[in-house]
């Protein structure tokens, strides 16, 4: 069930070279995500897995045979429910222990896991629960009536499990299924190449699609989980995410590779808060976090000097799913004590690229390098590698790679378009320097080309972010008909700043005398917030819509 590599070869490996080098995977014919992650650890009866903390203050604590016992209960329920391998069971639930205990008993019966934000309304549920072809549903007090809403129009939904007070007619309650179930389960001996989950893309360039995610893909991204928390796990190590596990990056960039290693994670249910976050590191004693870089600016712009106020432990930080920018990853090293770990990866094909700083310094600005086990190519529109110092498409090799999805469920059309002779397309836009570190320019549809120029929104959104009435930023290009776009922010400005044309100039100045006289925004609209997925990326193709303020 073990990966071909040992943690410990990777920490003794002298340069990044050489563990690039001599990795190799090597991934077992039979492999359950469940057993990986919670059935073999669940044979030491004590081993500590999970604490949970409900932002009404509620707290809870499970070992590894806690959760496998209700695992196996509730896999025997779902069962005598009806569900059988193969079948989609979608979860519309918070990170809370239940979660987890799904998510086990889901992938040890052999069904496939569909995993849905709780914060989803009824029009994006419906999508995504009739496009699956869901069997059965979980759900809390909070999404079951966003469900109940559209249960009507989901004929193939035959089974609804309610956790947490989630009660109505036709609705059957967790604690009562789990009471009458066996304690005891036969797990399915599944195939590594198996199904196991299908991940809705976060829809941040286009229509949301179901990647289907098999159980080999946990394996694909312990390398960079491994690397991207500084040779996770240590001693004393103990991991949180604010990450929301019903993504990639709650899932497989904490969940999973948290409990693949046997160690602890924290849930906690709420919405996150800066200061919040911080009361949850020194609490539980956190080693080991990934961040979204939304919420790192947050607490960076709340707390400015956390050490003054809070016992901050942390060995490792891991961020993604946009660009940390220096200003951020300096005052992580002033105040917080660690060097920020950015990595790349998304839905289809997670963890392909980023940092590991107990083993290479990491570059500001840049995303970092390939992880081990991944062959990473710039690429251009007709697949060939661009030259070092090239922008092209970041791609990677389908073949041998167990970290590259299946399909796009129902979607033969968009399968094929996402890769071009063998290679993986990531659609996100890269230059790479002769140390093999790449640079994030963009997706390839953000890109703006202005000019002449073209010019990616990520190092001009860390300016920005940068000037002292600004809270948040994302830029965008609109049409020109002389330049043939224009630069546009969009700017969220701090508490105690008021929008003003004197505002306005300072900011643009400020981008005036960092950057190239061609990058500083011709435009500014400020807004209260920025549309933002539930994973905090930022949705530019809805700014890109927006009408112009009025004048």
């Amino acid at each position: 069930m073990m990966p071909s590599y040992e943690l410990h070869t990777m920490r003794d490996a002298p340069d990044y070279e050489t563990l690039v080098r001599g990795f190799r995977w090597n991934v077992p014919e039979t492999f359950n995500i469940a057993w990986a992650c919670c059935g073999r650890h669940a044979l030491q009866r004590d081993k500590f897995a999970l604490y949970f903390e409900d932002e009404d203050g509620t707290r809870g604590a499970y070992s590894f045979w806690d959760v496998q016992v209700r695992a196996n209960r509730l896999s025997n329920a779902l069962r005598a429910l009806g569900i059988e391998a193969g079948e989609r069971v979608a979860l519309i639930l918070p990170q809370r222990p239940e979660t987890a205990i799904a998510y086990m008993a889901i992938f040890q019966m052999g069904a496939i896991a569909v995993p849905l934000s709780h914060l989803f309304g009824p029009d994006a549920l419906e999508h995504r629960l009739r496009d699956a072809g869901v069997a059965a549903a979980i759900v809390d007090a909070q999404s079951l009536p966003r469900l109940w809403a559209i249960r009507e129009r989901l004929p193939g939904l035959r089974r609804v499990v309610g956790v947490a007070g989630a009660r109505e007619a036709g609705v059957e309650a967790w604690d009562d299924l789990l009471e009458r179930a066996s304690p005891r389960f036969e797990a399915a001996a599944t195939a590594a190449n198996d199904p196991a989950l299908i991940i809705y893309t976060s829809g941040t360039t286009g229509a949301s699609k179901g990647a289907l995610i098999p159980h080999r893909a946990l394996i694909g991204n312990l390398p960079g989980f491994a690397c991207s928390h500084d040779f996770f796990p240590m001693q004393g190590d103990m991991f949180w995410s604010p990450a929301d596990w019903a993504w990639t990056g709650g899932l497989f960039d904490a969940l999973l590779p948290t409990w693949y290693f046997g160690m602890p994670i924290l849930a906690y249910r709420g919405r996150f808060d800066p200061e919040r976050a911080f009361t949850l590191i020194e609490r539980y004693g956190v080693r080991n976090a990934f961040i979204f870089p939304t919420g790192l600016k947050m607490m960076m712009k709340e707390v400015a000097h956390p050490n003054q106020r809070f016992d901050i432990g942390l060995r490792s930080l891991m961020s993604g799913g946009e660009a940390v920018g220096d200003a951020v990853s300096d005052w992580a090293r002033h105040e917080l004590g660690v060097r920020i770990n950015e990595i790349f990866g998304q839905t289809e094909m997670n963890y392909l690229i980023g940092g590991c700083s107990a083993l290479f310094d990491p570059r500001p600005g840049a995303m970092g390098r390939p992880y081990p086990g991944h062959r990473i190519r710039l690429i251009d529109e007709h697949g060939a590698e661009v030259p070092a110092g090239e922008m092209g498409e970041i791609a990677v090799w389908r073949e041998g790679d167990p970290v590259v999805f299946l399909e796009y469920w129902n979607n033969p059309q968009a399968t094929r378009d996402k890769f071009l002779a063998g290679w993986g397309r990531t659609g996100d836009l890269a230059v790479r320097d002769e140390h093999d570190f790449l640079w994030y320019k963009g997706r390839t549809d953000d890109v703006i080309k202005s000019a002449g120029y073209r010019i990616g929104p990520s190092e001009i959104e860390d300016c920005l972010v940068k000037h002292p009435a600004v809270m948040n930023a994302a830029v965008v290009g609109v049409p020109d008909t002389e330049r043939g776009a224009l630069i546009k922010a969009f700017i969220v400005l701090r508490a105690g700043f008021e929008r003003s044309t004197q505002v306005e100039q300072s900011i643009r100045q400020h981008v005036r005398e960092r950057l190239a006289p061609y990058q500083y925004p011709k435009l500014i609209d400020f807004v209260d917030e920025l549309p933002l997925t539930t994973t905090g990326k930022v949705q530019r193709r809805i700014l890109r819509e927006a009408p112009p303020p009025p004048s």
